[in-house]
């Protein structure tokens, strides 16, 4: 089974710095949409970041743009999101996704119906 494990959660303070990390087992990660997504309470679910593991392709959000940054590392077969200057709206349960199948390019890399294969999420919160 498809497992993806999110870690690097925690509480920070404003202008705080967090790393959130995405390692998905098996064949998951190669050559396919992964992104990152987050649902504050009482909110809907959105996308934050999204990044092609078989290339250079990222998208962001406008709300995180220039605060966060999505990468990926082929040798762990793992997706990063560095955030920074973290406020108090960025906090929620933060969820990594990938998409179904491989060499795929979805329409809206940041919608949520694009993607598939999600973990159980990691908390941040941010505190003023």
């Amino acid at each position: 089974q498809v497992q993806m494990v999110e870690s690097g959660g925690g509480s920070v303070q404003a202008g705080g710095s967090l790393k959130l990390s995405c390692a998905p087992s098996g064949d998951t990660y190669s050559k396919r949409f992964m992104g990152w997504f987050r649902q504050a309470p009482g909110k809907e679910r959105e996308g934050v970041a999204a990044i092609y593991t078989g290339g250079g392709y990222t998208f962001y959000a406008d709300s995180v743009k220039g605060r966060f940054t999505i990468s990926k590392d082929n040798d762990q077969k793992t997706v990063y999101l560095q955030m920074g200057s973290l406020q108090p709206e960025d906090a929620g349960m933060y969820y990594c996704a990938a998409a179904l199948v491989t060499s795929w390019v979805p329409n809206k890399p940041l919608d949520s119906n694009e993607y598939h294969y999600w973990g159980q999420g990691t908390q941040v919160t941010v505190s003023s």
